[in-house]
């Protein structure tokens, strides 16, 4: 959760590492150089399973709200029923607070390259604002905010008696039994981001040979898990934001269940919240593992129609859908700060505020902020840079949210 300053990174076609020569000696052993490097980048990406160097760079090139297009997808259905959320427009805010100062709510849109932008106030949708070229049907990638639908999910396994939190992983999926400390995480550490699984955060796919980058690339997910079976502290003792955390939740849920995530995330909450738009999750590859720790795409309307869920305490259409406990649970932050934030059950307690409220985040601005107190739901996503001015968006959909601007 370490705020950068820099926006999204694209390709370089230049070799940053070779210093510039002027003679044609030099000139012709840089070229024998490149072309050396991309045979062995094109081999290692072939060993490792995950895209070629050209189709990395084709990914680099699509803005990362599109980028659910460039992987192969499960569809996420609706049910036939869908709800409609009614339309109170009210005045869009003048400004915002922004870095020590306030902002143009516009401008505050543009600066953080926003695409999408829905408030919605006691269930009804008081402001929304839509990019050129992106409508209230357009589907965009949640990023991490997936991480917060698989929360939803396991509550309710959890409320069905299929999961425990106490449950330890290889108990639930044995073929990854080590004999060592990896054996004691529990579904509780993995919920929290406690269980020290070493696979780093690394977000740069233009180098997917380590981490959450090769984690997103891979195109065999469970050879993946496979190979990252070891621990850097006892789970428990502390938390680290991992995304490898979320996937095994994924596919333990998939397990228990004995069907995809997908399948399971349309039944069980895409369905019964009514959504209007069938949404998608992408896969390691045709027919395979879903890429359960990101990458649900879906429309802004839908997303805030999860907040509203949360918001309503798991209840929607009628019925109970999420446990009102499991809003309790995730909803109350956990001993274990992450990068200085609070966190529990795969969703963020940004600091400051009426300390009630709480969001899922996605890397690259993606929000569904939830603020029990005013009765609002705020979803914003972006194409913004990694981890870029969290804290500063958070301040400003608070404002957005009681009214200050």
């Amino acid at each position: 959760m370490n705020p950068s300053s820099e926006h999204i990174p694209r390709v370089s076609t230049r070799a940053r590492w070779w210093p510039a020569r002027r003679t044609g000696r030099a000139a012709a052993g840089t070229g024998i150089a490149l072309t050396l490097l991309a045979g062995s980048t094109y081999a290692a990406t072939t060993l490792m399973d995950v895209p070629a160097p050209h189709d990395l760079a084709r990914l680099q090139s699509t803005q990362p709200s599109r980028q659910g297009d460039r992987f192969p997808a499960r569809t996420v259905t609706t049910a036939s029923t869908t709800s409609e959320l009614p339309a109170s427009p009210q005045p869009a805010p003048r400004t915002v607070p922004w870095k020590g100062g306030s902002l143009p709510f516009e401008q505050f849109l543009e600066t953080t390259h926003t695409n999408a932008f829905v408030v919605l106030q006691d269930g009804k949708i008081t402001h929304e604002w839509y990019a050129d070229g992106v409508t209230a049907d357009t589907r965009m990638s949640s990023w991490s905010m997936a991480k917060s639908l698989v929360s939803l999910l396991v509550g309710q396994a959890v409320q069905r008696g299929e999961l425990s939190e106490e449950d330890r992983l290889v108990d639930l999926l044995p073929e990854l039994r080590t004999g060592g400390a990896y054996d004691t995480v529990t579904v509780r550490h993995l919920l929290d981001m406690s269980s020290g699984i070493d696979v780093d955060e690394n977000y740069k796919p233009w180098w997917p040979f380590t981490g959450t980058a090769r984690m997103l690339l891979t195109r065999d997910l469970p050879a993946f898990v496979r190979d990252h079976r070891s621990v850097t502290y006892a789970p428990g003792s502390q938390a680290t934001y991992r995304s490898v955390d979320t996937q095994m939740l994924g596919l333990v849920l998939s397990r228990v269940e004995g069907r995809p995530l997908a399948e399971i995330l349309g039944e069980r909450l895409w369905g019964p919240m009514g959504a209007t738009r069938t949404a998608t999750w992408n896969l390691d590859r045709d027919g395979g593992t879903e890429k359960a720790f990101c990458c649900v795409n879906a429309t802004a309307r839908d997303f805030a129609r999860v907040g509203q869920l949360v918001l309503d305490r798991g209840r929607a259409g009628g019925r109970q859908v999420i446990p009102e406990q499991w809003i309790d649970r995730l909803s109350t932050p956990t001993p274990h700060s992450i990068d200085g934030w609070g966190y529990s059950a795969q969703w963020w307690h940004p600091t400051g505020g009426n300390g009630k409220d709480f969001s899922a985040i996605g890397v690259y601005g993606q929000y569904t902020y939830v603020d029990p107190v005013s009765r609002t739901v705020i979803v914003k996503l972006s194409d913004h840079g990694t981890q870029q001015d969290e804290q500063e968006t958070i301040d400003a959909l608070r404002s957005i949210a009681h009214g200050d601007a």
